[in-house]
């Protein structure tokens, strides 16, 4: 029988999250946190490249002008096209690294922390603008993690995966702020943890289960209407890539398993899966 899934790129990422499309070069980008490797992958030529970091990187995603700008342990910086690095904001707090991170309608970084340990509260939502300008909106997260927006901007969906909820938010201020959160979809007890997630074009939420080995399909009032099993345990991050975003990467993980599967720590595609919303670069 067929399986829904293909393996994109065979890795063994102790780590792998944040996968994004980026239409400017026709690759995906995806990320190693723990190994502090950026990744590209382009599905047209199976040219892959790897970049170091230097520490640990939550996520990296296309910058308007070029380059990329990066969630790291001590901060957000920005990476230029000729490989140039700068902070654009500077942070370090002892025990807490960079985790997810996306790019809202508006040109903004959204980007998420957590400590090491876990400990409820330490970690941290955070939105940055292009001139460094950095607004703490969620103080009081665990595992600050999968971040997306409904198609028309008026809807913002975030994981904080200890509390196996996935929540909406109202955009207001043009994008600058966000009010009125509430629970938009809770993951049962015994089926994993939501990690990062994907808003496609018809306004349904697609999430990773952390220890769930599933994606999930939520329509946009919050009812579950499709999960795919993957033969890993861990998958992190799924994002619509290709060229007519229309095949589901998802990255995955091997950090913690005894046992891992072969497949874990690989970028994992399903082909026609969907069509997703083509996601904008960040204004810096």
């Amino acid at each position: 029988m067929r399986t829904p899934y293909e393996v994109a790129v065979a890795a063994r990422a102790e780590l792998g999250e944040g996968p994004v499309w980026d239409p400017a070069a026709g690759r995906l980008i995806w990320i190693d946190i723990l190994s502090s490797r950026v990744h590209t992958y382009d599905p047209s030529s199976g040219r892959r490249t790897v970049r170091a970091t230097g520490q640990h990187v939550g996520a990296a995603r296309p910058r308007a002008g070029g380059g990329l700008v990066l969630n790291l342990r001590d901060g957000v910086g920005l990476l230029d096209p000729g490989g140039a690095f700068r902070w654009l904001h500077r942070d370090p707090v002892p025990g807490r690294r960079a985790n997810d991170a996306a790019v809202a309608p508006d040109g903004s970084l959204w980007a998420g922390t957590m400590r090491y340990d876990e400990a409820p509260g330490g970690g941290t939502l955070t939105r940055l603008t292009g001139d460094g300008t950095a607004e703490v909106v969620l103080d009081d997260v665990a595992v600050s993690n999968g971040t997306g927006w409904s198609p028309d901007g008026r809807l913002m969906y975030y994981v904080d995966s200890p509390t196996r909820r996935i929540d909406v938010f109202d955009v207001e201020g043009g994008g600058e702020r966000v009010g009125g959160r509430r629970e938009f979809a809770r993951v049962e007890e015994g089926a994993g943890f939501p990690d990062g997630l994907t808003v496609d074009a018809d306004g349904c939420v697609w999430v990773a289960l952390w220890d769930g080995g599933a994606v999930r399909r939520y329509t946009p009032d919050g009812r579950l209407d499709r999960v795919v099993a993957l033969p890993v345990p861990r998958p992190t991050a799924c994002a619509f890539g290709g060229p007519g975003l229309t095949d589901l990467y998802v990255t995955t993980a091997r950090t913690g398993l005894t046992a891992p599967h072969p497949m874990a720590g690989s970028l994992l595609v399903l082909p026609d899966t969907g069509k997703g919303v083509a996601q904008p670069a960040f204004a810096g």
